[in-house]
């Protein structure tokens, strides 16, 4: 047996925490007097963005290991020696970039330095900071490889209602999704509308929506292990009840009482499809400049205008569509939301409402909802569809879906990530070369070791956020978080994944092929890395 036995308890990892949180608070202010002590410059805080978005990322991390910690606190006897390593391993390799730096992308780091500060670790994080060895990552991936089919490395710490309903989406997934996923894929085919059908019967489409309106009355959570699951099969798959989450948490936050009762029913029973209809083409991120119009009409309003990046805009029947009604306005005041309705389109008519016209827009992954340039002129949306009955509030309505899309897109991020892991396992442990396995090449070994880790962490701040969504607490920070890691420890673990497949990988026959090309957008929708990390600045400076 290798020798790597375990340095780190979860009752010193939880020492250490305190220690972080100072180096945090000294950070911060730090870069709070540069960027203008009590009242915050956003020119200056524009010009020393690095600066920023390394804090944004030091916080990040810092807050991983807190959740980390507790989670490890959390398991009891279910600590065994996978989730020993993983503690110290990820504690280990953390600290060690915090000090040294984080990768915020393949060539820009976030250092201390960057922040005006430096750290002296105490002797305790100094010697957590081994704890990343060659041995254990080596003794780690031996024990996972009896684990190579399962859909998580070591316990997850959550309850067993929510352990149940992972059994039940992880089958659902091996059995339906996985064995069709890249044939969807290669084809650039829509997801079957037979298994739209089977995720409404599972209730995929009303998990979060309170009974009384027919949905199941779940957990974030409970969505969060659900959207995983799925896309660990196919990014597609999972994202189908994103689009179901949204536009019931729209209606549900801003809604009238007659709007809930006609449109929430049919969202959770998957008799209608939505589709979000925000982005336009010279706006990206900046939702506030939207020029997309909506004129009052005597029976209701006209759209005019033009929106991009689309997903499933053919075949659904509504649009949660964001539009300014009050001409005057060049901002995030005067947008109003609407439950704009339209008929589902065919392969010959995919727009076949009045005053709306699309066109496809070719991806080179997500693709089995496909994307979608579309063009409104007059299109004519009934007076009782404006979400509210007030215009000028779809801004903030839009603000109050943030924190569940975000917790959505991280979890999202955590299944693809560990769809890499497995098929990198899968493939280390088959493929010979130089009269042995892959997995036992030391730095193929550590590339599935610190891929496990890392999809850990990302997914034990993920339940976090959505832990904290679910007892009404303010989480827009620790959601922000959640995506801006899991997104990026998706694309490290696709990336590496296909590296140990070599040449293979590089081949659209291989499965990690798509996967790949699945993980990139998940740094770009529901706020590029870059705004993610803005925003967690400003949150940070107040």
């Amino acid at each position: 047996m290798l020798d790597a036995r375990a340095t780190l308890s979860p009752a010193d990892a939880q020492t250490l925490v305190p220690e972080l949180d100072t180096l945090l608070a000294r950070a911060t202010e730090a870069l709070r007097a540069r960027v203008g002590g009590g009242r915050i410059d956003p020119a200056v805080l524009e010009t020393d963005q690095h600066a920023a978005h390394a804090l944004s990322w030091l916080a990040t991390y810092v807050e991983s290991l807190r959740q980390l910690s507790a989670w490890a606190g959390r398991l009891g006897e279910a600590f065994g020696e996978i989730e020993a390593l993983i503690l110290q391993i990820g504690f280990g390799e953390y600290l060690t970039q915090i000090a040294g730096g984080i990768p915020m992308s393949q060539t820009e780091f976030a250092r201390l330095s960057d922040l005006g500060i430096d750290w002296q670790p105490s002797d305790a994080a100094r010697a957590a900071m081994g704890g990343n060895s060659p041995q254990a990552r080596a003794r780690l991936v031996a024990l996972m490889q009896d684990n190579a089919g399962r859909a998580t490395v070591g316990a997850t710490g959550l309850d067993e209602d929510l352990e149940m309903i992972r059994d039940q989406f992880r089958r659902y997934a091996e059995d339906r999704v996985i064995p069709n996923a890249h044939e969807w894929h290669l084809k650039d085919e829509l997801i079957p509308m037979e298994v739209i059908n089977e995720l409404a019967e599972l209730g995929v489409f009303g998990l979060t929506i309170p009974e009384e309106f027919g949905g199941l009355g779940l957990s974030k959570a409970s969505m969060v292990v659900v959207s995983e699951e799925l896309s660990r099969g196919y990014i597609g798959v999972g994202s189908l009840g994103t689009r179901s989450e949204i536009a019931a948490e729209l209606i549900l936050v801003g809604g009238t009482p007659e709007q809930k009762e006609q449109w929430l029913p049919k969202l959770a029973s998957g008799e209608i499809l939505p589709t979000a209809v925000f982005t336009e083409p010279n706006t990206g991120s900046d939702l506030g400049s939207l020029r997309t119009r909506a004129v009052r009409t005597e029976d209701g309003w006209e759209i005019t205008g033009n929106k991009t990046w689309i997903t499933h805009a053919a075949r659904t029947h509504v649009m949660t569509l964001l539009a300014r009604t009050e001409s005057d306005t060049t901002d995030w005041r005067g947008l109003s939301m609407f439950l704009a309705e339209k008929t589902p389109g065919t392969d010959e008519n995919p727009f076949p409402t009045p005053g709306m016209t699309g066109g496809e827009i070719e991806v080179l992954g997500y693709r089995g909802m496909k994307e979608y340039e579309l063009g409104f002129d007059g299109f004519k949306v009934k007076a009782e569809n404006l979400l509210g009955g007030q215009p000028g509030q779809g801004f903030k309505q839009l603000m109050q879906t943030f924190e569940s899309a975000r917790i959505q897109t991280a979890a999202r991020a955590i299944g693809v990530a560990q769809s890499a892991l497995e098929l990198g396992m899968r493939y280390a442990l088959d493929r010979k070369q130089f009269g042995k396995a892959l997995i036992e090449f030391p730095r193929v070994a550590d590339k599935l070791a610190l891929t496990a880790v890392e999809i850990m962490i990302a997914r034990q701040l993920t339940y976090h956020s959505a832990w904290q969504k679910d007892h009404d607490k303010r989480c827009d920070l620790e959601a922000g978080m959640a995506k801006l890691l899991g997104a990026r420890v998706a694309w490290a673990a696709a990336d590496n994944a296909l590296q140990i497949h070599g040449g293979n990988g590089f081949a659209l026959e291989y499965t990690i092929s798509r996967v790949l090309c699945d993980a990139r957008i998940l740094n770009i929708f529901e706020g590029a890395a870059e705004i993610q990390a803005q925003v967690i600045a400003r949150r940070l400076l107040g």
